[in-house]
């Protein structure tokens, strides 16, 4: 399970479409755009994966998606999640709704090695190639 952030778009387009100039005056004016969290998360042994956006990165955010998650496997033919594997951000690590989230399931919450993002790397991976279901 991993997140990554999406950095919005404005309406009209971006500077891509209009050159950065055109982008310059309307900063001043504008509010920033910001970003929003694609929370993922892929089965390891059938690659079945899910994704949601979502506006952010927090445990009880993280927690009900999860609960989404496992139900959208569910439906597919995964009725038993054994492992949960995250990295170490503090979503995961420090909330008690994330950790209620995965005992409910009935798995155990494994964490990746700190500094060393390739260990939970598939999720990206896989999904790069993948729609996002918005909700």
């Amino acid at each position: 399970m991993d997140v990554k952030k999406i950095g919005r778009i404005p309406d009209g387009d971006g500077w891509k479409a209009h050159g950065r100039a055109a982008t310059r005056a309307a900063k001043a004016k504008s509010a920033k755009m910001g970003c929003d969290d694609r929370h993922s998360l892929v089965d390891d042994h059938s690659r079945l994966a899910y994704s949601e956006v979502l506006p952010d990165e927090k445990g009880t955010t993280c927690a009900a998606f999860l609960t989404r998650a496992a139900g959208y496997f569910a439906a597919h033919g995964i009725n038993t999640i054994e492992r949960v594997m995250t990295d170490n951000a503090f979503a995961y690590r420090q909330s008690n709704a994330v950790k209620a989230a995965v005992a409910a399931l009935g798995a155990r919450h494994i964490f990746i090695k700190p500094h060393c993002p390739w260990q939970n790397g598939k999720v990206c991976e896989d999904l790069a190639r993948r729609c996002i279901v918005s909700v």
